[in-house]
């Protein structure tokens, strides 16, 4: 699992495409659709001109837990969608993490979005485990 404060990731077996397709999937399951999806290298090739390896980052919501926590915090909207990276690394691998909803919802003082971020993070280790 990874290291940082604000995520969960790990590798995965398997190619970049069709690795997408299988957290999309488990996404899906878990009750998220995906809003966007943001082909950064693309986008870094086309406005920049740089190359880079395959890096796409995913919006993902559960519009039902996203309603509950609108309802409790209306400006949380700041802090959603639940983004999911998916990119290639060095050893040919792919790797995905998720934003950690526990760390980042943290910013929110009030209990019930607490209780929602907790049961978000379950949602996406089980994504993550799922790989």
């Amino acid at each position: 699992m990874n290291k940082i404060k604000y995520g969960l990731g790990k590798s995965v077996e398997g190619d970049f495409d069709s690795t997408i397709d299988r957290v999309t999937a488990e996404l899906k399951r878990e009750g998220f659709g995906v809003l966007t999806d943001i082909d950064v290298a693309a986008t870094m090739k086309k406005k920049l001109g740089e190359e880079m390896s395959p890096y796409r980052i995913l919006g993902a919501c559960n519009p039902a837990l996203a309603h509950q926590a609108i309802t409790h915090e209306p400006s949380i909207g700041l802090l959603l969608p639940c983004n999911v990276v998916v990119r290639q690394i060095a050893n040919g691998s792919v790797y995905v993490e998720c934003m950690d909803p526990v760390a980042v919802l943290s910013l929110v003082d009030h209990p019930a979005v607490g209780t929602l971020a907790s049961e978000v993070r379950s949602r996406l280790e089980r994504v993550l485990a799922a790989l």
